[in-house]
């Protein structure tokens, strides 16, 4: 009877682990960097259609950015203060570096972390800022979405 249950289960084992869908880490993280290169090609070029895309439209996602004094809840108070950097920003270039995308084991979820070195225009003021970022991404049914950011200004 124990060898008949081990068996048993033994064979349940193999037939679920054998349906269970393989996740391709490697794919996966390919589509989050390109994600990610898309929210930084949305600032350079302030292209907010190509920013709408990358994010999340969720009314209580919340994030955190370099110079907001508060944080920014929303998605139409996201899209309110990136039109905002838009007009405020001209000549934008941003290089990323040291980006480290990490994957929850069922790939519905990534978190990444990034440094920029942020370069624009302000009027005539060039600005050129150390920032440190971090992301987290949702795998959702049209693919991944950044679900939050946080970022701050750090010292050179």
């Amino acid at each position: 009877m124990k060898k008949s249950l081990v068996i048993f289960l033994a064979l349940v084992f193999l037939g679920i682990n054998s349906c269970a869908k393989k996740i391709d880490i490697k794919a996966e993280k390919a589509k989050i960097k390109e994600v990610l290169d898309g929210y930084v090609t949305s600032i350079e070029k302030e292209d907010i259609g190509l920013y709408a895309r990358v994010m999340a439209h969720d009314e209580d996602m919340v994030n955190f950015g370099s110079g907001v004094a508060d944080r920014i809840v929303g998605w139409n108070a996201l899209e309110k203060a990136i039109l905002g950097q838009n007009a405020a920003l001209s000549e934008t270039k941003i290089a990323v570096g040291d980006e480290k995308i990490s994957i929850s084991p069922d790939a519905k979820f990534a978190w990444v972390t990034s440094l920029w070195n942020f370069k624009a225009m302000m009027g005539e003021q060039a600005l050129e800022l150390p920032v440190r970022c971090t992301w987290i991404l949702e795998n959702r049914e049209k693919g991944w979405v950044i679900v939050h950011f946080h970022k701050s200004v750090g010292m050179s």
